[in-house]
């Protein structure tokens, strides 16, 4: 049995379109569109390729962007104000502050300022708190959890009644993918480094989400036949037959369980692209509250 491929480019390239049309719509209405704020602080190249194709998205969606690109010697007070400008300015519907932030600077203080309904990450303690009880909507989800689970629906894959395995325990990936399993009435398992037998455990999953970050960690003798694999790691591994020097890998041995599993994710091209697209989507839904 070969996998079914879960394609996370062509998936997010649907949204896009979707989110496209409610923006038109949108202005049409009432002759406004969304607006998203990024913050970025320092010059981390990373960050810095991961803001721009925020940027780059917003303007293909039609969003209107605000850019806040600001030195790394920036005080505390200073972004704090920007943040609180940001909250107070009708045009901005949510706000994103790129992580990390330069060592001097307190990341707590600076993320709780978000506004509650600008915040689109979803990180906001309230939004989290929402997600971790019954009978409570979150204003936003996180965007690659939202993400895994926009991929698993239109997909076509049932998770009601599954055994879900989620590898990871992070608050931005394996946490808050596991509550959201967990309200669409899986029964969920959250594993570990910790995790004793931590083989056996993945293998009970019909649904196995991996957010470790251990490059190819997932075996095929880890998972049993017909598992849907949601694959959230990125890793970098040295390959000298590539012309970067290296080539990009998720947390499951691909090549291996693909011949095991019913659908599975690639890596690239599965959860990441779907991250930007929830984002997106974040920050209308956002827009559509005050618009």
């Amino acid at each position: 049995m070969t996998a079914q491929l879960i394609d996370g480019k062509q998936i997010a390239a649907d949204i896009h379109d979707e989110i496209r049309a409610d923006v038109e719509e949108m202005k049409t209405e009432t002759g406004k569109v969304p607006g998203l704020a990024t913050v970025l602080v320092g010059t981390r190249k990373d960050s810095q390729t991961y803001v721009k194709m925020k940027k780059r998205a917003c303007k293909k969606a039609g969003i209107a962007s605000f850019a806040h690109d600001l030195p790394e010697d920036i005080r505390q007070e200073e972004l704090l104000k920007i943040v609180l400008d940001l909250n107070a300015n009708p045009d901005v519907h949510g706000i994103l502050v790129q992580l990390p932030l330069p060592g001097h600077i307190d990341e707590e203080e600076i993320l709780s300022a978000v506004s509650l309904e600008k915040d689109v990450d979803g990180f906001h303690p309230i939004n989290i708190g929402r997600l971790s009880m019954k009978r409570r909507d979150p204003l936003f989800v996180p965007c690659t959890p939202r993400g895994c689970i926009e991929l698993l629906d239109r997909t076509g894959i049932k998770i009601e009644g599954k055994r879900a395995v989620v590898l990871g325990r992070s608050n931005i990936v394996g946490l808050p993918v596991a509550m959201l399993l967990l309200h669409r009435n899986a029964t969920v398992t959250i594993c570990h480094s910790r995790t004793k037998d931590l083989p056996s455990v993945v293998r009970e999953a019909d649904i196995l989400v991996a957010a470790v970050g251990r490059a190819e960690m997932v075996k095929r003798d880890w998972v049993k036949p017909g598992v849907v694999v949601i694959d959230v790691g990125m890793n970098a591994v040295d390959d000298p037959s590539s012309e970067k020097g290296y080539r990009l890998t998720g947390d499951v041995a691909f090549d291996e369980v693909k011949e095991v599993a019913s659908a599975i994710t690639p890596v690239p091209g599965g959860v990441g692209p779907m991250t930007i697209a929830m984002l997106l989507r974040n920050t209308v839904d956002s827009a559509k509250r005050c618009l």
